[in-house]
């Protein structure tokens, strides 16, 4: 159940229309889902969830539109976000993720939940060879 109305009418604000118009022309579609419906009742929030979530998503990066979408999938099945997690799972099929693909990410997800429970529960130290500095951004 929501826990705040959706605007009536919200493309009469300006603000949303525009992130309304910019997620239709990202997305090449005229579908606007629940989830910007929702967010705008907050105008300036709307616009600040469109744009972190563009930029990750919709922005070429080293991850490809898939992957990023199967991440996004596993880390909302962790967080127990039931309209990400289908969101998610719908886009990363939407861009060609298998069954075979889904069954593994569901595999990693299960297992990574299950061994991260574990280590908090026992709390071993990190490996010292695990804490060396990430490598730098490539050229």
């Amino acid at each position: 159940m929501a826990t705040v109305p959706p605007p009536a009418d919200p493309e009469s604000d300006p603000r949303v229309r525009a992130v309304f118009d910019d997620i239709r022309a990202t997305r090449q579609t005229d579908f606007i889902n629940n989830v910007w419906l929702w967010l705008a009742f907050d105008p300036a929030l709307l616009e600040e969830v469109w744009r972190d979530v563009k930029a990750v998503l919709a922005t070429p990066s080293a991850l490809d539109p898939k992957t990023k979408e199967m991440i996004y999938a596993a880390v909302s099945i962790a967080n127990a976000c039931d309209y990400c997690t289908h969101s998610h799972l719908a886009s990363a099929r939407a861009r060609g993720m298998t069954g075979a693909e889904q069954a593994d990410l569901m595999r990693v997800v299960a297992t990574a939940s299950k061994t991260n429970a574990l280590l908090n529960a026992i709390r071993p130290p990190v490996d010292a060879a695990f804490l060396a500095p990430p490598a730098g951004p490539s050229p």
